[in-house]
């Protein structure tokens, strides 16, 4: 069998101002009258998302309510440091969990599902390797990729952040039989270097990074890569 590993957001879909546009949607609904832009949130320093120490592993996060608790901390400091005082900012934190996964937010790129049908046809298996939320097959669903993934390997709930080895080893061990492997991101670190560490080729796409030697504009170049 021939295997393709993908990557989730920037690659194969996306969320309406991501992060910091939850974060945003927050303040508004909790101050009305508080202006608060995308550029402030952004000059925020942060060091708190799992993916930011992915040598660290956090197994120990075995439900969503756990994995959220365990970011409630971090978003915390991001309100105190926009100007609200400790007690209502872990409040809004708590929000969070609940904002940032609506479905009516996500949305796929114009060339995932015709892409993704076209390596069916051709013979190929997907799976998905992400660092996501633990809501992450509702928003699958939602956006009508089940029935075209194999199989999710999602961190939140593998406890495994990409780069790291473990994360691509767990894709791997499921996939005993597979005779031809590739991963496909947008992230020259994560998605790339993570997965020709562990001997697995890959392609960067929707990024013009040079630290990937093999890239492409869109999902419409992969092919030309992989074919075989």
């Amino acid at each position: 069998m021939k295997l393709l590993i993908w990557d989730f957001d920037g690659t194969l879909g996306y969320r309406d101002g991501m992060w910091s546009g939850t974060l945003i949607e927050i303040v508004r609904r909790t101050a009305p009258d508080r202006v608060v832009t995308h550029e402030q949130v952004r000059a925020i320093p942060k060091n708190g998302w799992p993916w930011d120490t992915p040598d660290s592993p956090h197994t120990h996060l075995t439900t969503a309510e756990q994995w959220w608790d365990a970011l409630d901390p971090f978003f915390a400091r991001v309100f105190e440091q926009l100007g609200f005082e400790p007690p209502p900012a872990m409040r809004m934190a708590r929000q969070v969990r609940r904002v940032f996964p609506q479905l009516a937010c996500w949305h796929l790129f114009d060339d995932t599902i015709p892409e993704l049908r076209e390596f069916i046809d051709r013979g190929w298996t997907h799976a998905l390797l992400t660092n996501h939320v633990p809501e992450l097959p509702s928003i699958l669903n939602h956006l009508g990729l089940s029935s075209l993934i194999d199989r999710s390997f999602n961190s939140a709930e593998t406890g495994y952040e990409k780069p790291h080895r473990q994360a691509f080893d767990n894709v791997l061990a499921a996939y005993p039989e597979a005779e031809a492997v590739w991963m496909i991101g947008d992230n020259a670190v994560a998605d790339v270097a993570g997965a020709e560490a562990a001997g697995i080729p890959a392609i960067l796409v929707r990024r013009a990074d040079e630290r990937a030697a093999r890239r492409c504009p869109d999902l419409h170049g992969v092919l030309a890569f992989v074919k075989i």
